[in-house]
């Protein structure tokens, strides 16, 4: 049984712990999705104000969803289509303040206000995309993403 208890109060703590507890959770495990589930799953359960955490694949150059924590979700979704897409076809983080004012988003979950999504790229592959939700405006921050990056940066040796 696995039972991380992350603090949150320090992000860079935080983000220092959940990246050792996604390695220790991955580390000897081959099978990608199962990954996936639980980084989706630790995630959820370390980041506050979160109402969406999982992950899109890269299936034949679009996004198909993966492992996530929340509501049922868009299942396909073009590269270039909302942020998710945007990510998938620029490779660049996404942190959008509020979905509402991006042009072509798509609300899977009326209820999420702001997003951040980072590509999980290897040898120059899309391999997919973390994509995170919150209900409150401007949720993530530089340090947010910074530490997102690091466990998408870990992800991607091993996906």
């Amino acid at each position: 049984m696995y039972d991380f208890k992350i603090e949150t109060a320090d992000k860079t703590v935080m983000y220092r712990d959940l990246l050792s507890a996604v390695d220790g959770l991955t580390t000897g495990e081959p099978d990608s999705v199962a990954n996936m589930a639980n980084v989706a799953a630790l995630i959820w359960e370390t980041l506050p104000d979160l109402n969406w955490a999982g992950f899109y694949r890269n299936v034949d150059g679009e996004l198909v969803l993966g492992p996530f924590q929340g509501r049922p979700a868009c299942i396909r979704i073009p590269f270039g289509t909302g942020v998710c897409g945007a990510a998938a076809a620029t490779q660049e983080v996404q942190r959008v303040e509020d979905v509402h004012a991006f042009p072509g988003h798509i609300a899977c979950d009326a209820a999420s206000v702001s997003e951040l999504v980072v590509p999980i790229v290897r040898d120059g592959k899309l391999i997919a995309v973390l994509d995170l939700d919150s209900p409150n405006p401007s949720q993530f921050t530089e340090e947010d993403e910074a530490g997102c990056v690091a466990v998408c940066d870990l992800l991607a040796k091993i996906l």
